[in-house]
């Protein structure tokens, strides 16, 4: 099913839209000229996912540095604050999660300024993104286009992917 969500000159970088089709509750974000569809039913406990706020992943490359991307890419529940990845669906650091981790810490030999012992450096997680750890819950994203002037978010069931193939491509 495709829904037409808003002409595009009425619909700028920042704004977001929830439509309703059906049963269904859908949030369409804009952020820069990207579009993004996201189910408005937050999995943890139902919360109206796509009224929350909206923010960039966070990086750093080490104690007291940080970098913030230049787009908004997770939306947070107003409920319970799960953040979720617009494009993904995926969660991300839910609360009553560590808000940071702990280490331990000790004293060795001097090392030569500008180099890391092996045993300093630690291999990303899979799965982590912007140096967070993926939560429990998905939500569903929709695939959204432009078509004649107008903001089009498609509902309909994607074709399964084909065994051997990529992006189910046949």
């Amino acid at each position: 099913m495709k829904i037409v969500v808003s002409r595009l000159d009425e619909f700028p970088p920042g704004e977001r839209r929830i439509v309703q089709a059906g049963r269904r509750s859908i949030g369409v974000f804009r952020v820069g000229d990207r579009f993004y569809a996201i189910n408005n039913h937050c999995p943890h406990m139902g919360g109206p996912l796509c009224l929350g706020r909206t923010k960039p992943w966070v990086s750093s490359a080490g104690p007291g540095e940080y970098a913030m991307a230049e787009e908004e890419a997770l939306v947070a529940c107003p409920w319970h604050g799960w953040e979720y990845d617009l494009e993904t669906g995926q969660s991300f650091l839910g609360p009553g999660e560590p808000r940071a981790r702990t280490y331990t810490v000790s004293v060795e030999p001097r090392v030569e300024e500008g180099t890391v012992a092996a045993d300093q450096v630690s291999a990303p997680e899979p799965g982590a993104k912007g140096g967070r750890r993926p939560g429990p819950y998905v939500t569903e994203t929709y695939p959204v286009h432009v078509e004649d002037a107008y903001v089009v978010v498609e509902t309909s069931p994607h074709p399964a992917a084909k065994p051997g193939t990529v992006g189910g491509a046949s």
